[in-house]
């Protein structure tokens, strides 16, 4: 009787990971993407005797710094798009992270699932600025709450907090069928490191967001939330989540009917604008937003 759903599994794990190889680029690929480009990205490794920060670096350092953080799971070229816009890197310093244990901020086998400890430790990508200007910190997906610690940790350090397709609410978090078997001993071996980082984080992700919970009260700097109607991975009710923890902050609320998890590259241009506009924040006179 379990066959049938033990072959159905077997075939959706190596859907899985292949569907994840394709979005892998390695560092062959990378330097051919940026090959016959003018601008290319300096890399940089903060590291110490437990942990390691992969950071891509983009921009001059003396402007003002945007700092990207990817989901899961994810790498700092999840934010290539962003790279390769000159106006944004003539305006900002971007500054795109491995997430710990992520890529090439591996250090040790145990995961990071820690949302304090990843934001301190992402924090000291801002280090390679030399501008003196607080940053624009951009998470999506589960990125998001890292970035929303960060804000809360460090907010003479930050400027203006984007949060993308953000699963905040420990009481929205979306379970699939499929995902207590990633948690097997024996299906780990199939999949690649990242996918198992990021079924450790889901699994801790409910408790990390409980003890976030408290804490959005102290967040003090602007914010920027966006939401899709069809987001298959993040429930569209987080957003109702944020508006109850951040009410009476300087916060907007952007709700696209129509779209799903992947914000920044179906919404690429609205994104974009949204950045280049937190130079000069100004909440609307309605602070929820409905766009196509």
């Amino acid at each position: 009787m379990r066959v049938f759903p033990s072959i159905l599994f077997l075939l959706l794990l190596f859907s899985l990971s292949g569907c994840f190889r394709r979005w892998r680029m390695s560092d062959r690929q990378i330097q051919k993407h940026f090959a016959h480009r003018a601008v290319k990205p300096t890399f940089f490794t903060i590291e110490n005797d437990s942990l390691k920060l992969h950071v891509a670096s983009i921009g001059a350092d003396t402007l003002p710094p945007l700092l990207l953080i990817h989901g899961a799971p994810g790498s700092w070229y999840g934010y290539l798009r962003m790279f390769d816009d000159s106006l944004l890197h003539t305006k900002f310093h971007i500054l795109s992270v491995d997430r710990p244990g992520y890529g090439k901020s591996r250090k040790g086998r145990k995961a990071i699932t820690s949302l304090t400890r990843q934001a301190q430790w992402i924090a000291h990508a801002l280090n390679l600025n030399h501008s003196g200007k607080r940053a624009i910190v951009l998470g999506r997906s589960y990125g998001s709450p890292v970035a929303a610690r960060l804000a809360i940790m460090y907010p003479n350090r930050v400027k203006h907090l984007f949060l993308i397709a953000s699963p905040l609410d420990p009481d929205k978090e979306k379970f699939f069928w499929f995902s207590k078997w990633g948690k097997m001993a024996p299906v780990k071996l199939f999949l690649h490191r990242h996918l198992n980082l990021a079924t450790a984080e889901k699994y801790t992700h409910v408790a990390e967001l409980r003890q976030l919970r408290p804490l959005w009260s102290k967040l003090n700097v602007p914010v920027t939330l966006v939401q899709g109607g069809k987001d298959w991975l993040v429930d569209p009710a987080n957003l109702d989540f944020a508006k109850k923890v951040l009410m009476g902050k300087p916060a907007e609320y952007i709700f696209l009917p129509e779209a799903g998890h992947m914000i920044t590259s179906s919404h690429a241009d609205m994104v974009k604008s949204l950045i280049l506009r937190s130079g000069s924040y100004r909440p609307p006179k309605s602070n929820e937003v409905s766009a196509n």
